[in-house]
């Protein structure tokens, strides 16, 4: 493959993808209009998943034979804010520095949605027997809420892929395990009294503390576990992430709220601590707050779950990863994708793409060029597989 060519469309195409602010809070359909343009303009058609009201959608193509199960190249179109005052330029136009693209979302991971596209002319020259499918989603960020709707389309209105292969950034190592995410709101109501009478009111923001003491020390239980060395930390994390009570320093605070979370591995029981820390809240807290005031209640409701990641051992895509990567061994990481929820749908997954994920979420996020070269020489390795 003549490197240049698809080098220079690729660092362009990184320009304009990372043009579009795309924060998760924010519609991405500008960027999903170009997509499907650029496609369009290229005998690509895509496909939509929309959400009810439209301002968002994920966007799956297939390059070669339709109706065919063929490898999908997913990545998200989010990324998390930017505060432009710690940014030594404006996040959203790409600044070429040193062999480095900065921008929000150059690593993460507008740099691979730009690999792929760039690619697309060279996929399309190809006879290509095993097709090539574009999966483009979006919420990432915020749980991998809109490849789900997605991936639920899979074998239906959208084809089924035999594999997938998530490009997050790795360093374009080859990645087959990865812990995942749970998160939990906690809301607990108890009842409000002038400070002076604490006897009276119920104090949501004690209970708060009793139930976090408890998450405590499920969380030494967990960095008790036999550690496995490849996942840094080497065990399940949990930790309170966000609190919020009381409305005056005179009243005893009838509501409190917080959320935590658990990083887990593969293989970890989530429910387990779950109906633990549910268990504590009804047998330990709650009966003695009633004894004052019936009407207080503790909520817990998990918000937010990424399954973790374990690829089969025997692994066709984890395989293929290798030999494209040209590596003998696969790593774990402590991060999330939605490897997780497509390996749930049986559709074998790994995960490599370009850029160091030290770099995502910063300020001055970067991008190096030597990454881009890599990804885009990976990806014409996987075209001439999929010539067979």
């Amino acid at each position: 493959m003549p490197i240049a060519a698809p080098l220079s469309s690729a660092i362009d195409l990184t320009t304009r993808l990372v043009a579009f602010d795309t924060t998760s809070h924010k519609s991405n359909r500008a960027l999903i209009a170009f997509v499907e343009s650029y496609l369009a303009g290229h005998g690509v058609t895509s496909h939509l998943v929309p959400t009810e009201d439209g301002e968002k959608a994920s966007l799956f193509a297939t390059v070669g034979p339709e109706g065919v199960a063929g490898i999908g190249l997913s990545g998200h179109t989010d990324v998390v804010p930017a505060d432009p005052a710690a940014w030594t330029s404006d996040p959203f136009t790409v600044r070429q520095e040193n062999g480095r693209l900065y921008g929000r979302g150059t690593a993460d991971m507008k740099g691979f949605l730009a690999c792929v596209l760039a690619m697309v002319p060279d996929f399309k020259r190809r006879k290509l027997k095993v097709p090539l499918h574009i999966v483009f989603s979006y919420d990432e960020e915020v749980g991998c809420t809109g490849v789900r709707p997605m991936i639920a389309e899979l074998g239906d209105r959208l084809t089924k892929p035999r594999a997938v292969i998530v490009g997050e950034p790795t360093s374009m190592d080859v990645v087959d395990g990865h812990k995942g995410p749970v998160r939990w709101a906690v809301e607990i109501t108890g009842r409000a009294a002038h400070s002076s009478m604490a006897h009276l009111g119920v104090n949501a923001i004690s209970v708060a503390g009793r139930l976090i003491g408890e998450l405590g020390a499920i969380e030494k239980e967990l960095m008790a576990l036999p550690p496995d060395t490849r996942y840094v930390p080497p065990y399940p994390t949990l930790q309170v992430t966000e609190i919020t009570g009381g409305i005056a320093s005179n009243i005893v605070p009838a509501t409190c709220r917080f959320g935590f979370e658990v990083r887990a591995m593969p293989g970890l029981d989530v429910d387990g601590i779950e109906k633990r820390i549910v268990a504590f809240a009804e047998m330990e807290c709650l009966p003695e707050m009633r004894r004052l005031a019936p009407e207080a209640n503790i909520v817990i409701r998990q918000s937010n779950r990424v399954p973790p990641f374990a690829a089969d051992t025997e692994s066709e895509v984890v395989a293929l990863a290798l030999k494209l990567a040209g590596q003998n061994e696969t790593r774990a990481v402590s991060y999330a994708t939605e490897a997780g929820l497509f390996q749930g749908a049986k559709v074998p997954s790994v995960v490599c793409g370009p850029g160091d994920i030290a770099q995502a979420h910063t300020a001055d996020e970067w991008i190096a060029i030597s990454e881009i070269e890599r990804c885009l020489a990976f990806l014409d390795r996987l075209a001439d597989w999929a010539e067979g």
